[in-house]
């Protein structure tokens, strides 16, 4: 007989790589197409953004998504943090650099929490 093997627990990454597969498939059920995943910025202190995606209308939709186990502390929307911000906003215009025209553009959040899936379009702006 052979010993039983303890499956090990899911790492952060793991965990991670997970919500954005679920915030993905949800943002795809919403007809928006993914442009890039885990796009991040050259060097140290950049920024990084979980999904960039096309909307519909042609609007680039740069998406941060969040877990949490439980609404406490605020809950996942408020792990969105006026830093966490500032550097989503500066990989975005990092990003936007790259072409050749600036499309119409916004900020969602995506929650994934005990309750099932929140979509926050327009969550907050570059200023």
């Amino acid at each position: 007989m052979f010993p039983q093997i303890k499956a090990k627990a899911a790492t952060t990454k793991q965990v991670g790589d997970a919500a954005e597969d679920a915030a993905l498939h949800y943002l795809q059920q919403a007809h928006l197409r993914l442009l890039e995943r885990n796009y991040r910025t050259p060097g140290r202190g950049g920024g990084e953004i979980d999904l960039i995606m096309r909307a519909p209308d042609g609007t680039t939709v740069f998406v941060e998504v969040r877990q949490r186990k439980s609404a406490s502390h605020g809950g996942a929307a408020a792990s969105v943090s006026a830093t966490k911000q500032r550097r989503i906003v500066f990989a975005a215009r990092h990003y936007l650099m790259r072409l050749r025209e600036s499309p119409p553009c916004r900020f969602d959040v995506v929650l994934l929490e005990a309750g099932g899936i929140q979509w926050l379009q327009a969550a907050f702006d570059a200023s």
